[in-house]
């Protein structure tokens, strides 16, 4: 039996229902990313010297803060780029809820109620996590960084002793804030993972519970390679780490009593 035109569009038109569907869903996220851009580009200024207040923080706890702070740029259009940067950076973090929102509404259609509701809480806590995350890098984690480098520095008033001073490139400390945003950002998902994990039957809170020991090696390890190379920074990332795996175990461990009382209330 061969499959006529009519049967063949019929089959098609889901696909393309889909598609169009998808394609509806990408114009509003770009769009609503390059409103947030334009947006942060033209705070970029403003944006950055906010960025700049942990190394502030960091002059105090290293008892130089009557020194200006000073960020310097040694190519013409360094500074430039760097705003670009900032306003991507911010424009994306602006946009997530509605970037969220739209991939929701793409999914939701083919998810079952329950699934539908069980989706939703992850949207909600994946940005605050990661809020919770860039906040402890900014107010503590920055500042320690900074205090670390500045610690090297030297006065130059020895015998003998060279002035030495932390003047850092407006892209590479950016740089520096930005890939610790995002370490802190990626790490406080922990939980969030791991929840999927079990829901969707690939782990258990005991398999987490027994992987205890490893999780730990594989914290500290992260944060080595994350951090400077002191164990004050070493430890601040580490810990959350830990804790945030904890929190996994306990989520995963709620996840399989809910799912348990469920599936007696379908026996009884």
């Amino acid at each position: 039996m061969t499959r006529t035109d009519s049967d063949i569009e019929a089959s098609s038109a889901p696909l393309i229902d889909h598609l169009i569907e998808l394609r509806t869903r990408l114009i509003w996220s770009i769009a609503g990313f390059l409103v947030a851009f334009i947006f942060c580009f033209f705070f970029a200024k403003q944006i950055f010297n906010f960025l700049v207040v942990p190394y502030q923080t960091a002059t105090i706890w290293a008892g130089i803060d009557d020194r200006q702070v000073e960020l310097i740029y040694t190519a013409p259009q360094e500074f430039f780029f760097t705003q670009v940067k900032i306003a991507a950076f911010g424009g994306f973090f602006i946009a997530f809820p509605l970037i969220a929102a739209q991939i929701y509404k793409f999914v939701a259609p083919g998810l079952y109620r329950e699934e539908r509701g069980a989706f939703l809480p992850f949207l909600v806590a994946t940005p605050l996590l990661f809020l919770l995350g860039a906040a402890l890098v900014y107010y503590f984690f920055t500042p320690m960084v900074m205090w670390f480098f500045l610690s090297m520095e030297q006065s130059g008033t020895e015998e003998g002793q060279a002035a030495i001073q932390l003047l850092p490139r407006v892209s590479e400390y950016l740089s520096l804030i930005m890939t610790l945003i995002f370490a802190f950002g990626l790490v406080f998902q922990l939980p969030v993972v791991a929840t999927l994990l079990v829901r969707a039957g690939i782990t258990s809170a005991d398999g987490l519970a027994s992987k205890r020991k490893y999780a730990i090696v594989m914290a500290f390890i992260a944060a080595a390679i994350l951090t400077p190379p002191d164990p004050m920074s070493q430890i601040g990332l580490a810990l959350p780490t830990i804790l945030l795996y904890e929190v996994s175990i306990f989520a995963a461990r709620m996840i399989e009593k809910k799912r348990a009382e469920k599936l007696g209330e379908s026996e009884t």
